[in-house]
């Protein structure tokens, strides 16, 4: 048997890298008319395996974009009222940040539950319960009396637990319903949800709490009653799509394998291990952004114009809803633009979505820093340097997303889901907020305390982002080394054409003249 072994260029590739290469030559028609076929075909393919219309289908992504904006939403509804929280409660920076912390820790040790329920079970009625249960602590929490922090610690912990039934899930979904291209942009639409939900948050937060005449209680109240809509909507308009059955070529159904042997099989599929460990860095970024970046621009605003200490809690919104904006706009912008970047320099390299997500890393981090080190003379700078550094961060969404489907079989999809929830946040979001809010408060400890002196600490700590985008950036460098082998055998193993040995040499067997012929995946031509 000839082998041959993988040597597509890093950087460059300009034949056979779009889906369905290999087919021989094509007849000569220009590329917009064979992109409208080929689009058509693949809406005609998914109707006819999955029983769903186009239409419905598109339906059905909206309806889980508009959930899963409620989830970012009400998640950053708190980083946008937080300096009344630090007053009512009287606790210090590093208290604060637990109460993000607690949220994500909830929502990262149940998503393998989920992720496993997910697979498994009816996605649709998991989603229901875990949102009804969301919406219902999410309204208690509003109710937390002044002297018990801990009380708010514990459902906003459990908040989390409703998320997990939702975030791990809904992706999947979307994968079987749509294909290739179709795909990139749903999740695309799905993902726009994070940066406009947490924008949203913001701006909720601040406008309602200035509504509710400082009574940041009356934010949190908000998205319980959407939440409510949303699950009449999963209810009686979602339909529960057949697992992988969009991209199967054969009648033979998927078999499900042990939750153990579904997180061996992963844990040995580099593409999904060194993706997750750079999303990890998007992670960490933005969780510690979005909990800190009011309030530093807040103390910022106290050390440039020197106010007199704000003793009401109205004056205290500019910043919140001015950056709740900038993250809404950059996300709009970002999440669309990485996928339309992506998909075009696809077609002259196979490893464009890990190098794109790399690139948005890589060079936000100089932009952050700058945006930290700026706040000091001028906040119009500051707003600049954050608008660049979060429209770059922004590319990465939807890219890590499709990469994760696409080198994941669909019966391990949720499980992949969970499992990447649980390190993107365990050595994410999950910390970096805390982590920032001690980091300020050791340096402050022992010093006079002053309006220059919270925003100097805070400032140091915010630092950290920086670098670490770029040690995400390295992580999906790496990734583009073995995007290509790890995504053929998925979908050939979806497809029924060869099955997978999840054998310690992570080989193909490959039918030859009659015979299996087993032979290392680095061999098979890409």
């Amino acid at each position: 048997m000839t082998t041959w072994r993988d040597k597509i260029p890093f950087l460059t590739q300009a034949d056979n890298t779009e889906e369905g290469s290999g087919q021989g030559p094509k007849p000569a028609t220009s590329d917009e008319d064979d992109d409208k076929d080929d689009e058509w075909d693949k809406r005609e393919q998914s109707h006819l395996r999955t029983g769903i219309s186009y239409r419905h289908s598109v339906v059905i992504v909206l309806i889980l974009c508009y959930i899963n904006l409620l989830n970012y939403m009400d998640r950053f509804t708190v980083a946008g009222v937080l300096p009344d929280i630090e007053r009512e409660f009287g606790i210090r920076d590093s208290s604060s940040g637990l109460v993000q912390t607690v949220f994500v820790c909830s929502y990262m040790v149940l998503a393998p539950v989920f992720g496993y329920l997910g697979d498994r079970y009816n996605r649709k009625y998991i989603m229901c319960v875990g949102i009804s249960f969301w919406s219902l602590v999410t309204l208690g929490s509003s109710y937390t009396p002044k002297e018990h922090f801990w009380l708010l610690l514990l459902t906003r912990g459990l908040v989390g637990v409703g998320e997990a039934s939702y975030s791990t899930i809904a992706p999947t979904l979307i994968a079987d319903l749509f294909l290739s291209d179709q795909r990139s942009r749903m999740l695309s639409i799905f993902y726009l949800a994070i940066p406009v939900g947490s924008g949203l948050g913001y701006i909720a937060g601040s406008k309602v709490t200035s509504a509710a005449g400082g009574n940041w209680h009356w934010a949190l109240r908000v998205t319980p009653g959407l939440g409510l809509l949303a699950v009449l909507l999963l209810l009686f308009i979602v339909k529960e799509p057949i697992r992988g059955a969009v991209e199967r070529k054969t009648d033979r159904p998927l078999t499900h394998t042990t939750w153990l042997a579904d997180v061996k099989a992963l844990s040995k599929n580099s593409s999904f291990v060194l993706s997750t460990f750079g999303f990890t860095a998007v992670a960490f970024v933005t969780g510690a952004l979005a909990l800190w970046a009011p309030t530093y621009l807040m103390r910022s605003r106290r050390v440039i114009y020197r106010n007199e200490p704000c003793l009401t809690p109205i004056c205290n919104y500019d910043d919140s809803m001015i950056f709740g904006v900038i993250t809404l706009v950059t996300g709009l912008l970002g999440v669309g633009a990485g996928v339309e970047i992506s998909k075009r320099y696809r077609k002259v390299n196979p490893r464009a979505d890990p190098l794109v997500c790399a690139a948005g890393l890589l060079s936000s981090a100089p932009f952050l820093f700058l945006a930290v080190v700026c706040a000091e003379k001028s906040l119009v700078l500051t707003y600049i340097f954050i608008f660049i550094g979060e429209l770059l961060l922004s590319l990465n969404w939807a890219i890590v997303a499709d990469i994760l489907l696409y080198v994941v079989i669909p019966t391990r999809r949720s499980t992949a889901e969970s499992l990447q929830i649980v390190v993107s946040h365990l050595l994410g979001d999950a910390g970096s907020p805390y982590l920032i809010g001690v980091i300020s408060d050791q340096i402050r400890k022992g010093k006079p305390d002053s309006y220059l002196l919270k925003f100097r600490s805070l400032e140091y700590a915010l630092m950290l982002c920086a670098f670490v985008g770029v040690i995400g950036g390295a992580f999906f460098l790496a990734t583009a080394i073995f995007i290509e082998k790890d995504r053929k055998k998925a979908e050939l193993c979806t497809q029924g054409v060869i099955e997978c040995a999840d054998s310690e040499d992570d080989k193909f067997v490959i039918p030859v003249q009659g015979k299996s012929t087993t032979v290392p995946a680095s061999h098979v031509l890409i």
